[in-house]
Order: structure tokens, then sequence, then C-alpha cells
């Protein structure tokens, strides 16, 4: 499938954080492919420095890769303070960083349950206020929040996961009120059942299940891709959607 080219995202300073691998890794090739000016966040290193050479390869043009462990907020703004000094102000920022480790509820410990707040909402938060100033002496921008379905049809093994992507919504919403009037747009996407090579060492080792839940329970029975969701995000951070903000977007064939 030939990817649509957005002019406009050429020479933009995009931020991407968990960029070194699975949607992340998804979301620096598509928007270097744009000739976008990227950098990227991330807390391991050997994959960040692959991704980085195959990225230049492929397409000319080099991600910044800064590694970083999201968990430490100090670390965050001090790695988003070293992209805004190398690229300037930032146009797009995507917060893409999580872990969705099952959990049984009843098992679940405090310093557990303030992990996965940590890796999956609260620099969420602070990455965009962070960039927020940034986008406003540029005189706007484009945020796009991961959340996802998850949430929604109320996963059982997911308790603390689901409802920090439930929280990132109502965080997309709000944060999209208070900065519209600077032209900054805030949304969330919400992949479905996307198998990444994680996805599948970890909770999808066989095929035939996957193949399963796609033939019974997605409206549309093909594959949801890494590229997928980039193509999605790649439309948000564009020119062509800045009359769109405040918005969740599913993207998930369909899931039942």
């Amino acid at each position: 499938m030939t990817q649509t080219t957005y002019a406009g995202l050429a020479g933009r300073v995009v931020l991407i954080t968990g960029g070194s691998s699975g949607i992340g890794a998804a979301f620096v090739r598509a928007f270097a492919g744009q000739g976008a000016r990227v950098a990227f966040l991330d807390i391991d290193e050997a994959a960040g420095s692959a991704l980085v050479a195959e990225v230049a390869a492929a397409s000319g043009t080099t991600p910044l890769f800064v590694p970083c462990d999201l968990l430490d907020i100090d670390a965050l703004r001090a790695a988003m303070a070293r992209v805004h000094g190398a690229l300037g102000d930032a146009a797009i920022l995507v917060n893409n960083a999580a872990n969705d480790q099952r959990q049984v509820l009843a098992d679940v410990t405090p310093s557990e349950f303030d992990w996965m707040i940590g890796v999956n909402l609260k620099h969420v938060f602070f990455a965009a206020q962070a960039v927020v100033p940034q986008m406003q002496a540029r005189g706007g921008g484009s945020i796009i929040n991961m959340s996802s379905i998850a949430w929604m049809r109320g996963a059982p093994a997911l308790p603390v996961y689901a409802a920090a992507k439930a929280a990132i919504v109502g965080f997309t919403n709000s944060l999209a009120r208070s900065v519209g009037a600077d032209r900054i747009r805030v949304n969330a996407i919400a992949p479905g059942m996307v198998i990444t090579e994680r996805q599948r060492r970890l909770w999808y080792p066989d095929e035939r299940t996957i193949a399963e839940i796609r033939r019974t329970r997605q409206a549309v029975p093909d594959a949801v891709t890494p590229e997928d969701i980039a193509n999605l995000a790649l439309f948000l951070a564009s020119d062509e959607s800045q009359r769109i903000t405040s918005q969740c977007f599913r993207v998930d064939g369909g899931l039942a």
C-alpha cells in the first residue's frame, strides 16, 4: 500500500516516546519517511541505536535517539530539553510509551500499581506539560496520546493498564480544551489487537489463536498492524486534520 504524503510534515520536529520497537518504531519510520525531523526517547539503548541506523539507511534522514527512563520525570524533562536544544520547537508529540503487563486484581501491590501508572500515564502528562510551551511559541501543534481498547472492553487481566488508558482519554479531552486557543490539537488513538514482536513473545505465541480472534471478533478479519496506527498518527499530525481535536480514534478492525 502506498503511504500518503503530507507535505506539511517535512521539516517539522516530531518527538516520540517509547520509539525503539513495536508501534513506536513504526511511528519513527513513518514520520522520518515524511521528511520530518524525528527524535525519540526509549530506555532500550540497543534497539534505539539499531533503529536509528535502519531509518537513516532507508530514508536518508537520521532520527535523534535519546536514551531515557520515562519513569524518571527529571530525566524525561532533561531528554526533552536536549531534543529542543538540538532540533528546536516540537510541532508534534506522540505519547506512545506503555506497558500492558497482565495482572491479577487481588495480587496487585501499591508499588506495582504506582509502577503501572508511571509507565502508562504519568510520563504522558509531563511530556505534554513540557512540550506545550514549545507549541505555543511556534503557533500550534499536535499532541497524539496512545490509549487502548482495553478500557473500553473491560479487559479483566489489565486492571491498572485499563485504568491508565482510560485516564489518558480524560486527559486528552481536558488538555484539548486548555490549549485549543493556541491552535494545539490533542487527540488519542486506541489500537486493537496489534501483534508486535513483544505481544507475540509474551501473550500471543499461537498463530491459530490470533487468526481465530481476527476471524470471529473483528468486523474486518485482517491484521491490525503498527503501520495502520502510524498512518492515523500521520494524519492527526498533519494540517489536513487541523479542525480535529479532543477525539479518541479506535483502530481495531471493528473488534467486538
